[in-house]
């Protein structure tokens, strides 16, 4: 993957963070991250497009040629990111508990990490914390 591509892909996933961390938050999105979604998800066509064989004559469908991945990829990404912040249940996203980790998770039952590592890094630091604070 071209770089320019991976940075793109970079940059909405860190549009994602920040609409997920303004609706945990309880707080208005950036219009940034607002209008980064709107871009990506309107660069794919949504209806399939009609197209013309001339032997066949019309047919539709939806073209995603090799040189439009990313943007299909983005828009996906942020079609996906846009229905669960708007989905009935919009409150179950979560940010992590371990304090370095930036990602989000859904909410179910006690569940309070987004992955065992994390999970274990902060029971570690409970645990150190603990002894270093007896000593």
């Amino acid at each position: 993957m071209a770089e320019v591509c991976a940075t793109r892909l970079r940059s909405l996933r860190e549009q994602v963070r920040s609409l997920l961390a303004s609706r945990v938050a309880g707080q208005a999105a950036l219009p940034a991250a607002v209008t980064a979604f709107n871009d990506a998800m309107t660069r794919v066509p949504t209806a399939p497009l009609l197209l013309w064989n001339e032997k066949t004559g019309p047919y539709r469908a939806t073209p995603h040629p090799t040189t439009a991945i990313v943007e299909h990829a983005l828009a996906v990404i942020a079609a996906d990111a846009a229905d669960l912040l708007t989905a009935p249940d919009a409150a179950r996203p979560a940010a992590c508990a371990s304090p370095p980790c930036n990602r989000f998770l859904l909410k179910h039952g006690r569940r309070q990490w987004c992955s065992t590592r994390c999970g274990d890094r902060a029971r570690a630091a409970r645990v150190y914390a603990r002894l270093t604070a007896t000593d």
